[in-house]
Formats: C-alpha cells, sequence, structure tokens
C-alpha cells in the first residue's frame, strides 16, 4: 500500500494515524516533494473507477487561485492530467494506491472497508 499526503493537511495526518493505530504497514510518499506522474494518475485514476475530476483537491488554494473550477469541466483528460502532475497541491490527499484499487480522500468507513 502507497500512500501519498502532504504532511500540514490536517486530514492527512488523521488518516496516517488512522493507518498506524490499526496496525497497517504503508510506503508514504510526500506528494508536493515526489509528484505523481502523468503515467501513474492515469492508472490510478483507472483502477479507481472514478471520474478524474474526482483527483482534484477542489477545496485548496492553487485550485481556486487558478480558476480550475471550469476548466475541469471542458478540459480533456491529457490536459487535466497534465495539471494534476503539475502540482501535487492540486492533487485530492490522501490518495491510497492498492493493488486493485485506489482510495481518493480520508473516508474512515471507506477506508475501513478496502483496508480491514
Amino acid at each position: 500500500m502507497l500512500i501519498l499526503h502532504y504532511p500540514k493537511c490536517s486530514t492527512c495526518r488523521k488518516a496516517l494515524k488512522w493507518v498506524e493505530d490499526h496496525g497497517l504497514q504503508a510506503e508514504t510518499r510526500h506528494i508536493v516533494e515526489q509528484r505523481p506522474t502523468e503515467a501513474e494518475l492515469a492508472e490510478w485514476i483507472d483502477r479507481s473507477g472514478l471520474p478524474i475530476q474526482r483527483f482534484f483537491n477542489t477545496s485548496g488554494i492553487l485550485y481556486r487561485e487558478r480558476g480550475l473550477k471550469d476548466v475541469v469541466k471542458t478540459a480533456s483528460r491529457e490536459e487535466l492530467l497534465h495539471l494534476l502532475a503539475e502540482d501535487g497541491k492540486l492533487v485530492k490527499r490522501p490518495l491510497v494506491v492498492l493493488p486493485d484499487r485506489v482510495l481518493v480522500g480520508f473516508k474512515e468507513a471507506e477506508w475501513e472497508a478496502a483496508l480491514l
């Protein structure tokens, strides 16, 4: 299991504590210092079964500053992958990468069902 996170994000800290409290082992990756590549994102989005728009951190400052609300509605998949790969802060986090699925954000019930 790989968890992409941002250390200053309170939700990410809560999620990592949840993983630790449940005795789970995970590799962690700083999403800003080691941004996901377009290829990784494409694979993870496909594995998740979610629309690409769900991978955007819509509550983030960068998302709002760049006015991406309308862009994500009309841009092509390739354009959206490029945007996500440009800056880790644009990606919703934490992101849990498992062999058979990808979890986006921290929803405790979803994590329990997938990880326990």
